[in-house]
């Protein structure tokens, strides 16, 4: 499940090494000094960025998953993982075991039955009260292109992998081609990766420690799910029980009308902006459009691409354990 994850390893973590022998083990391309001290850049293998210098080394920009099993479309469960970092330091002459990991993401290859922007119209707002989480949408002309949720300290990430590699005119796996949809799925944690995980300091070894494995999976499926889904909308008149039922159906007309939930709520923001909805009828006519929304009575229903993005993702946390 891991893919980008960066290193820094200092002359705390250990104290006997020379860090400027490091320069040996990979391809330098430049060289500057700071206060008279040499700090030398390059690249390991075409895909870690690697800074040194006397104090510590750098290891960023690059993918684990890529770097030691040829390509980010494999799934990197956590003997992989130990293998990888174990490859790492034997590579550089490095104990990254003992490396603090400043960034990590995690992510899955969903292979599913329809075209993927099908899938992001039915990704809603982020549902928890604790976390701020904003959505933004990916667009290329009138076309969504994949969704971002953006974090205090990372972002979840959504989108086409095939079409991102074709763009990159980078080859797909035979396993995701011929016409296979594939949605890419990422938590990236970018910062404050201690506060994230409640610990001192995240470390390479801890990337195979089964418990925090067991718990940063955890963390990418209730993520997954602390997304609102948008649900289909039925006109049932049949299901109609009482007025509440009747004021109900009216906002779902009025949803069909303007394009969704997410549009709606959208309009409810610009007003309030403008002045012409105060912020408590604002936050009363968004809760009135998610209780409208809900499961229930016949007149909403679950879609099925909800149901089965659901599965896959509880089949890939499986499969990763």
């Amino acid at each position: 499940m891991y893919d980008n994850t960066d290193f820094r390893l200092r002359k705390s973590d250990a104290i006997e090494t020379n860090f400027m022998e490091t320069a040996r083990y990979f391809d330098v391309t430049g060289e500057h000094y700071f206060d008279g001290e040499p700090t030398l850049t390059g690249t390991l293998e075409g895909n870690f960025k690697i800074t040194v210098n006397r104090g510590g080394v750098n290891i960023k920009g690059g993918s684990l998953c890529k770097w030691y099993l040829g390509d980010n479309f494999s799934t990197m469960q956590r003997s992989d993982t130990k293998r990888a970092i174990e490859r790492l330091s034997d590579v550089l002459h490095l104990p990254i075991q003992d490396a603090t990991v400043s960034r990590i993401d995690i992510a899955a290859n969903l292979i599913l039955k329809n075209p993927i922007e099908v899938y992001y119209n039915h990704l809603g707002e982020w549902r928890d009260s604790n976390k701020k989480c904003k959505r933004s949408q990916i667009t290329e002309g009138s076309r969504m292109e994949g969704l971002y949720y953006f974090q205090n300290n990372g972002l979840l990430v959504f989108y086409d992998k095939v079409k991102e590699q074709k763009a990159k005119q980078q080859p797909v796996p035979e396993l995701f081609q011929k016409g296979r949809n594939v949605l890419r799925y990422e938590q990236r944690y970018t910062s404050r990766l201690p506060k994230a995980f409640n610990v001192e300091r995240v470390t390479g070894r801890m990337l195979y420690d089964e418990k925090f494995y067991m718990k940063i999976l955890d963390e990418w499926k209730s993520n997954y799910f602390k997304i609102n889904k948008i649900n289909d909308i039925t006109i049932n008149l049949t299901g109609m029980k009482g007025i509440k039922d009747f004021n109900r159906m009216g906002i779902l007309c009025m949803l069909e009308m303007f394009g969704g939930e997410i549009a709606l709520k959208e309009q409810v923001k610009e007003a309030q902006k403008v002045g012409t909805l105060s912020k408590d009828a604002a936050f009363d006519i968004r809760k009135a459009i998610e209780n409208a929304c809900k499961v229930r009575d016949g007149l909403t229903v679950k879609n099925d691409c909800i149901s089965e993005l659901d599965k896959v993702i509880k089949e890939a946390v499986k499969f990763c354990r």
